[in-house]
């Protein structure tokens, strides 16, 4: 099915305020999912939105959450979250770090009692609209394994890094610290598909194909899949996101991190309040003038973009290109939706009384 973008946000945002969220919260969280999906990010988007109602009927996130600042320096401070959607409560945490960053050059904030937060880029971007560096990142539910063992202890652990550039659209280093997503499991499970050697392992730690092995036990891998192609490079990512999310705010971290999925209970022994995040900001006139630094970016891009190629079929593709080509593209086109995705929607439209897709 394709959609256009505004009838997928007047969708979302009824959705939204079904659960209780204020029409401010409402569009704003809108605004995080619709961006996903139009940035091709579809793991990421309304997929998403069944998975929040699921876990608000639980009483696990609080749609109209009191969002307060617990500690703060100049520079730097800490938010609760009150129980609320990441989609809501981190830009808040953004914007606290960009004020920070306007007064004293640059701001972080770490985020406790939280939930998912979309994609990283959507908060990083924010920052760039003033002429700063973008910082992002989310721990998430213990679904991968540290390398060399099978016990899930760590999420998939985005970071975001974005930069401004000038003629060139900001470039964007958006990803996860594991070798794949799990929404990208997600969307192999929906079609029926086998997954890469590398992206995932069984409960007994042997590789498999099976976009279903999660629920068997198994466990995603870290970023570079195995010891001999640096799975430790991932792994030691994924626990510095994980320790300047959660240990530094407050939040769950490690095993403890509450699951996205709502049949799927918290650890009874928390070590902490909801999941975390951490964001900041940098000011570019901080470091040098920002039209500098700027026309420096589009030289770095430009020079990149121009490496010898190994084959002439295929180009050197900037961090942020595909991203951007395919919100140009369905922007004008209309988002496309799986099958799956449009019969979640549409039951959640039965249950809250508003018209379907």
């Amino acid at each position: 099915m394709i959609i256009s973008e505004q009838s997928l946000r007047t969708f979302t945002q009824k959705i939204f305020l079904a659960m209780g969220s204020t029409m401010e919260h409402a569009m704003l969280s809108t605004d995080v999912l619709v961006l996903a999906d139009l940035r091709g990010i579809d793991s990421h988007g309304v997929a998403r939105l069944i998975g929040y109602v699921r876990l608000w009927e639980k009483g696990r996130i609080n749609t109209n959450p009191n969002i307060s600042i617990v500690h703060q320096t100049p520079t730097t401070a800490t938010v609760d979250g009150d129980a609320g959607l990441g989609l809501v409560v981190t830009p808040f945490a953004m914007k606290l770090a960009i004020e920070k960053a306007e007064t004293y050059g640059s701001g972080w904030v770490a985020v406790r009692n939280s939930n998912h937060f979309g994609i990283a880029g959507y908060h990083a971007l924010m920052a760039v609209e003033k002429d700063m560096i973008g910082f992002a990142m989310t721990n998430a539910s213990p679904l991968v394994a540290p390398t060399y063992s099978n016990e899930r202890m760590l999420g998939t652990n985005p970071m975001c890094y974005a930069f401004p550039a000038g003629k060139f659209p900001p470039l964007i280093v958006d990803m996860a610290t594991s070798a794949a997503a799990n929404g990208k499991l997600e969307i192999a499970q929906r079609l029926d598909k086998q997954v890469p050697d590398g992206w995932i392992q069984d409960a007994n730690g042997a590789n498999t194909t099976d976009p279903h092995a999660l629920k068997t036990g198994g466990s995603l891998l870290p970023l570079g899949s195995d010891r001999e192609h640096g799975s430790h490079k991932g792994f030691g990512l994924s626990a510095t996101v994980d320790i300047l999310s959660a240990v530094l705010s407050g939040a769950n971290y490690g095993p403890w991190v509450p699951p996205f999925v709502s049949f799927l209970e918290p650890s009874p022994n928390p070590v902490g309040l909801g999941i975390g995040h951490f964001v900041g900001a940098m000011r570019v006139d901080g470091f040098r003038p920002a039209d500098e630094f700027k026309s420096h970016m589009d030289n770095w891009i430009t020079r990149f973009k121009e490496a010898t190629l190994i084959d002439p079929s295929q180009k050197v593709v900037i961090p942020g290109e595909p991203e951007l080509a395919a919100q140009t593209k369905r922007k004008r086109d209309g988002i496309p939706l799986v099958d799956a995705v449009v019969n979640d929607l549409n039951n959640l439209a039965d249950k809250f009384g508003i018209e379907r897709l």
